[in-house]
């Protein structure tokens, strides 16, 4: 007869790797906006990988017998051109398609610049604290005390038009909520038992700070770093409408709203469906953000 209590659970136990990924997808799928989120965040980002294939046409090809048709559904539309073309010919929705590459990109470029920095510079001040920590703060002070898109405007100005220097514009910017956030969870981390057993085991400064401390920081700093992708789609589209940003003939979904402004009236969907891929893009990474805070925060888990 077997004896239950030598019988090994199945399952993925407690502590292990594969458990926690399990729980963290229990709590996750709980928020049904959150898995709707996803699920359009890996369309847009199947999209932007197979753009080359899924795409009808080139983003730089023009039919110049077919400018500003409208959308197959409207008279006039054609069913090679789902949602029609724009003033020079060119395909919307292959543009949309191959759109979503720069707004993966730039997501991809500004979280990483700002959370590497901030988590450093957060570390540094919550760890060190002293005259050090109340220099970098105030420095984080002055700049959240500018409208982010201004000053991301300022220093795109400085810096020179341009994606590169629209995504380091916006990574600066966003650079403040990376700090503040580093710091407080550091402060309330570094007194705990366990940094204090690693102490007296001989750890030295860099590795409490990024062995130590960082890994029990990480929760809040990944929520944010999702909304701050969502920010720097917006940020970029918004630099791209005022020229400042991807400059034409870039499928950058900002910059097709900016070339399509004189048709607005007469051309609706020259403006529209770049606008509403940025909307959608934009909420379903907020609605997947506020699922990975659920599934991160322990306050926010139930029983």
């Amino acid at each position: 007869m077997t004896d239950l209590a030598t019988t090994p659970a199945k399952g993925p136990q407690p502590g292990t790797f594969a458990y926690q990924l399990r729980e963290f997808w229990h709590y996750f799928r709980e928020n049904n906006g959150a898995v709707t989120g996803l699920g359009f965040i890996l369309l847009i980002t199947v999209l932007a990988f197979g753009a080359d294939f899924i795409a009808p046409h080139a983003p730089h090809e023009q039919y110049r017998d077919h400018l500003l048709q409208p959308p197959v559904w409207q008279a006039g539309g054609s069913w090679d051109f789902l949602l029609g073309t724009d003033a020079v010919g060119r395909d919307v929705l292959s543009r949309i398609i191959h759109g979503s590459r720069y707004s993966l990109f730039i997501g991809l470029v500004v979280v990483t610049l700002s959370l590497s920095t901030g988590i450093t510079l957060g570390l540094v001040a919550g760890y060190v604290q002293g005259p050090l920590e109340t220099f970098i703060m105030r420095v984080m002070d002055i700049i959240l005390a500018f409208p982010s898109l201004l000053l991301a405007l300022v220093l795109v100005a400085l810096l020179g038009p341009g994606l590169m220097n629209a995504m380091i514009a916006i990574a600066f910017v966003l650079l403040p909520h990376f700090v503040r956030l580093t710091r407080a969870s550091v402060i309330s981390e570094k007194e705990r038992d366990y940094v204090t057993a690693s102490k007296v085991a001989g750890a030295g400064h860099i590795r409490l700070m990024f062995v130590t401390i960082l890994p029990n920081c990480m929760g809040p700093l990944i929520v944010q770093g999702t909304l701050s992708f969502s920010t720097a789609i917006l940020d970029a589209a918004a630099l791209g409408f005022l020229g400042m940003g991807a400059q034409p003939p870039t499928p950058e979904w900002g910059t097709m709203l900016a070339e399509a402004r004189e048709f607005i009236l007469r051309a609706w969907w020259v403006v529209s469906f770049p606008g509403l891929a940025i909307l959608l893009t934009v909420l379903s990474i907020n609605l997947m953000g506020d699922g990975l805070r659920d599934a991160l925060d322990p306050k926010l888990k139930r029983s």
